[in-house]
């Protein structure tokens, strides 16, 4: 029977009201629960890519600035190292520098080239006895996060990161010297950190040299996936940190024994420049494709958050070679 609308509701006995209360925790937990084993499981990222605000057309890309002028008591050379594109498909979810000892560690699958032996289980020891791809011998670990492209492939990484692995077409990497002074040698088993894996959630305070640009428009750069022109490849662009505090090999955030220098390439007080490590990666991305990197599952394959490392494995003789084509402003 309809009830008055001008009449009171009827009052609920505690015990009703107590019984309504249970139900809709109840209710409220059995979401949660599945929500949350959902995640677990990968579910959450399952499907889903980065988001259309991730993407930026390139030709919307300002033109950016160009490295610091070089000074007369700068190291202007450069020193190309040829160590492939990983065509052995050296792969694992590890980090050897954020998560030694640790397998999956790193929660997305990292590509490696350089060191072929290169894992969470890694020791300075087992780096400096392994063979490795680099033309030069260099033995060092170079590696960052794979890309992946969403096309419905049922290729699928670890901890919800899934599509089809895209291998690097080109893979550049360049030794660069200090604009303002010369050059000292790095020490061996150096860990180097460029970009922060948690950026999304971290703020862009590690992330700035860490850039994205197309191979025909190599002076615009985006912390943005780029939709790149036709024929031209997506590029990654990493630049390490080179003012050593001269003291550790690491540090327990993997940033502060290891800095960048100022915006006209001065280091800091109480800093010394290395080597600059300058990656780029290019992609053949298909026409129109989604594409994104693996990332933590709640980083949301964010460009933001990509990074690269690296450890030092140079032997003496090579590290002295490569200070001295810096020094004397060669081409190498």
């Amino acid at each position: 029977m309809p009830t008055d609308p001008t009449q009171p509701a009827p009052r609920r006995s505690r015990g009703t009201l107590r019984w309504l209360a249970v139900a809709a925790a109840l209710v409220v937990g059995v979401a949660v629960t599945v929500a949350v084993h959902s995640w677990q499981q990968g579910g959450h990222d399952e499907h889903a890519g980065p988001t259309s605000a991730d993407f930026v057309d390139i030709a919307d890309v300002p033109p950016g600035a160009s490295r610091p002028t070089g000074t007369p008591d700068g190291s202007a050379g450069k020193a190309v190292f040829s160590c492939g594109r990983n065509e052995n498909n050296h792969r694992n979810a590890d980090n050897v520098i954020a998560a030694p000892g640790v397998h999956d560690g790193a929660h997305h699958t990292h590509e490696y080239v350089g060191n072929l032996s290169t894992d969470g289980f890694s020791t300075d020891q087992s780096l400096a006895a392994a063979d490795t791809t680099c033309a030069n011998g260099d033995r060092s670990t170079y590696y960052w996060p794979v890309l992946r492209v969403f096309d419905g492939a049922p290729d699928a990484g670890v901890d919800g990161n899934h599509g089809r692995i895209l291998p690097p077409a080109t893979v550049r990497m360049q030794f660069l010297g200090s604009p303002t002074s010369k050059v000292i040698a790095m020490p061996r088993f150096l860990r180097v950190v460029t970009g922060d894996p948690k950026a999304l959630t971290n703020g862009p305070s590690n992330a700035g040299h860490v850039q994205w640009s197309c191979s025909g428009a190599t002076d615009r750069r985006t912390d943005h996936y780029p939709v790149c022109g036709r024929g031209q490849q997506v590029l990654r662009i990493f630049d390490f940190p080179n003012c050593w505090d001269g003291r550790g090999n690491d540090s327990p955030n993997h940033h502060a024994h290891i800095a960048f220098p100022d915006g006209n390439g001065v280091c800091g007080h109480g800093t010394f420049p290395v080597p600059q490590l300058h990656v780029e990666i290019g992609y053949d991305v298909p026409t129109g494709a989604t594409y994104a990197i693996d990332t933590f599952p709640d980083q949301l394959h964010s460009p933001v958050t990509d990074h690269s490392d690296f450890v030092n494995v140079m032997i003496d003789a090579q590290m002295t070679a490569l200070v001295g084509c810096l020094n004397q402003g060669r081409d190498c």
